[in-house]
């Protein structure tokens, strides 16, 4: 966020898929806890029966149908049946008893099995989407996965059902990075870079360092994140690439490094950098190496962010005398305000539209917190009620926004949908500090 660039400045002052093959050989870290805090009233009555089994290798203690369920279950937009309460548990459309269905008020109903491919090398997910009350089977498909991406195969699943009821692409299939903090005391903490599904489950520490770790971005093919340490005791930005392990820092220059920003197409950084005096926004070729100075002026200029078709670039600037979002041609030119509603608006971040800005919003200096700006209307929403929220994150398929937010002395995720109906704590399992989210695009 904004204040990430004053922590900069102070900092200054003091001083599967192979689930990627870095991940692996990398130590688990703790697993974040989903809680549901809010979800939509009447939400959309929906059984997943037990998928059937069909391998000699022992079945996960999670099938494919409790992974399936959880996922429905956790958008808030689905109420999935308690297994103890089916009557059947079919795996083919020709086993569906729909008069019993109706009885059970379920408007649909996901059936499958899972079996061993022919190689042994992974297994085969066939499923189904019925509607209950017509009868028509809405979805037949099948999915190959590795033996060890059952889970990402069911999250495929889910995915395919939300986006089949919904017309909306679901986001289960994605990842998460955050920053957790272990230890108290500025001499005891050490910071670590985690990769997790979106669930919180295979939690994965890619860096672990004793000096600060800030900004974590994806590209967006979801191979690398881009990310401000201090490891060398001042600021860089470093590119990760999360398959082969390899890093390479981007920008080490004297003064603020920060605030990176992959371009939709992936072959540029947006980032900010006060190699010419004041924090200004500046764009990096990846291929390159070659650098050019977008702002040119005296405020603070930081957290650039990139309109989804990559023709824009968002930023948070103080030139007005307050943080407010401002957007120029991703070439240059004259910045033009965005956000004129309360008098603090910083670190934007798109889902599928431009037209919906997610920003840390405050009337004050007291209360941040998480809102949606719409472009169209102009009209700003205010989506979480806690007093130090930030860190906005928004699900690639525009859903949900994932934040940082304090609770209890205690920094802690949490996710809001982008109607402000649904609810989440993601809470990290041994109680450490997490900050600092960022989703994945869609993992293809």
């Amino acid at each position: 966020m904004y204040s990430s660039a004053r922590s900069l400045l102070s900092s200054f002052t003091t001083a599967s898929l192979l689930v990627f093959a870095l991940l692996f050989a990398a130590p688990a870290a703790a697993e974040l806890r989903i809680e549901i805090v809010d979800g939509v009233e009447g939400a959309m009555p929906i059984a997943v029966a037990p998928f059937e089994w069909n391998s000699d290798m022992p079945e996960p203690e999670d099938g494919v149908a409790d992974i399936v369920s959880a996922d429905l279950h956790r958008s808030g937009l689905f109420d999935p049946m308690d297994e103890s309460e089916m009557v059947d548990r079919p795996s083919e459309p020709t086993e569906v008893r729909f008069g019993t269905w109706r009885l059970l008020k379920v408007d649909h109903l996901v059936i499958g099995s899972v079996r061993e491919t022919n190689d042994g090398m992974g297994y085969e997910i066939e499923y189904h989407l019925l509607d209950v009350h017509t009868g028509r089977i809405l979805l037949s498909q099948a999915l190959t996965v590795g033996l060890g991406d059952l889970r990402f195969g069911a999250h495929r699943v889910a995915d395919a059902v939300y986006e089949a009821l919904l017309g909306v692409p679901g986001a289960f299939a994605t990842r998460i990075a955050y920053v957790a903090v272990r230890g108290t005391g500025a001499d005891n903490e050490t910071f670590e870079l985690v990769v997790a599904d979106a669930d919180g489950h295979n939690p994965q520490t890619v860096v672990r360092n004793s000096q600060p770790i800030l900004s974590p971005t994806w590209s967006p093919d979801a191979r690398k994140l881009a990310y401000v340490s201090f490891a060398t005791g001042r600021s860089q930005v470093i590119v990760q690439d999360l398959y082969t392990g390899q890093n390479r820092v981007v920008s080490a220059d004297k003064g603020i490094n920060g605030a990176p920003a992959f371009s939709p197409d992936g072959d540029k950084l947006a980032v900010s950098l006060s190699r010419t005096g004041s924090p200004e926004i500046w764009v990096i070729d990846l291929e390159t190496g070659r650098s050019e100075q977008l702002t040119h002026h005296w405020s603070i200029n930081t957290e650039p962010a990139w309109s989804p078709d990559g023709e824009t670039i968002y930023f948070t600037s103080d030139r007005a005398g307050r943080p407010q979002i401002y957007a120029m041609d991703a070439g240059g030119g004259d910045p033009e305000r965005v956000t004129w509603e309360g008098r603090y608006n910083a670190h934007a971040s798109f889902g599928l539209e431009e037209r919906y800005l997610a920003v840390i919003y405050s009337e004050g200096d007291e209360d941040y917190r998480i809102a949606i700006h719409d472009r169209e209307t102009d009209r700003l929403r205010v989506l979480s009620d806690g007093r130090l929220d930030e860190s906005p994150s928004f699900a690639p398929n525009g859903s949900m926004v994932l934040y940082a937010t304090r609770r209890d002395g205690k920094s802690e995720l949490a996710a809001v949908s982008a109607d402000g109906r649904v609810r989440q704590r993601l809470v990290l399992s041994e109680g450490d500090d997490v900050r600092e989210p960022a989703w994945s695009p869609m993992i293809r």
